[in-house]
This record gives C-alpha cells, sequence and structure tokens, in this order.
C-alpha cells in the first residue's frame, strides 16, 4: 500500500488491510490472553502487532521513490521477499496451527471429524485458490 500511487488500487488494499488486522487481532487477541504470559508480555505483543502494519507502510512509502519494477535486482530482491513470507505463511499454517488442531484427542478419536476436518482444510484452500484468480 506504501509503493502504490494508484487509488484504485489503494482503496481495495486498505479494506484488506483493515478486515485482515481486525480477524488477525481477535484470533492472537485470543491466544495472547490464553497465554500465561505476564502483562508486561503480554503490552509488548500487542505493541509490536499494533505497529508492524503501519511501520510497514511508511516503509513503503519511503521505499516508493528509490524503487523501479523494471530494475533487475530490484525483481530479484521481492522474489526473494515473496519466497521468504510465501514459505513462513506455509510453515506457520501447517506446523503452528493445523497440526495441533489435528493433534488433539477429540479429533483423533473420531474417524468422521477427522474426515470433516480435512474436507474443511481442502475446501478452505480451494476458496483461497479461487479468490487469487482476482488478486
Amino acid at each position: 500500500m506504501g509503493a502504490s500511487m494508484n487509488p484504485c488500487t489503494i482503496r481495495p488494499l486498505i479494506a484488506a488491510i483493515c478486515f485482515h488486522q481486525m480477524f488477525e487481532g481477535m484470533g492472537l487477541g485470543g491466544s495472547i490472553l490464553q497465554a500465561e504470559y505476564g502483562t508486561k508480555v503480554k503490552a509488548i505483543m500487542v505493541f509490536f502487532f499494533s505497529t508492524t502494519t503501519p511501520l510497514g507502510i511508511v516503509l513503503g512509502i519511503a521505499l516508493s521513490n528509490v524503487y523501479s519494477d523494471t530494475n533487475s535486482k530490484s525483481l530479484i530482491v521481492e522474489g526473494v521477499l515473496n519466497a521468504i513470507s510465501a514459505g513462513l505463511l506455509n510453515y506457520m499454517a501447517l506446523v503452528e496451527l493445523l497440526a495441533p488442531d489435528f493433534m488433539g484427542s477429540k479429533i483423533q478419536g473420531s474417524t468422521k471429524i477427522m474426515a470433516l476436518a480435512f474436507v474443511a482444510v481442502l475446501l478452505g484452500a480451494g476458496g483461497m485458490s479461487v479468490m487469487a484468480i482476482w488478486a
């Protein structure tokens, strides 16, 4: 968002970021509240969650003056950063989020619940793939 100068791309990004941050904040906030950390650690976590997106936007605005999308070095840096982001997202989704859900005693004890969980994951991945058509 910070690197884009086109209002047609900025408006949908603002909406997407707002909704993403809201739902991510609810999920992360619930996890932070359930964690057995002290108030200081929880406050630090909330602070970093609240400041990373605005700092990223400021960084994008600052770098938009020197960024050239036709420069080969810029394309390599962008590709490497996208690959790192995609790898981290896949790791977090599969190892940190899904694995504990599938290893619980409730799901392990019922083949029907296990099958429904797999179908739900496949439908979610399929839905995200369909939405990627318009991204």
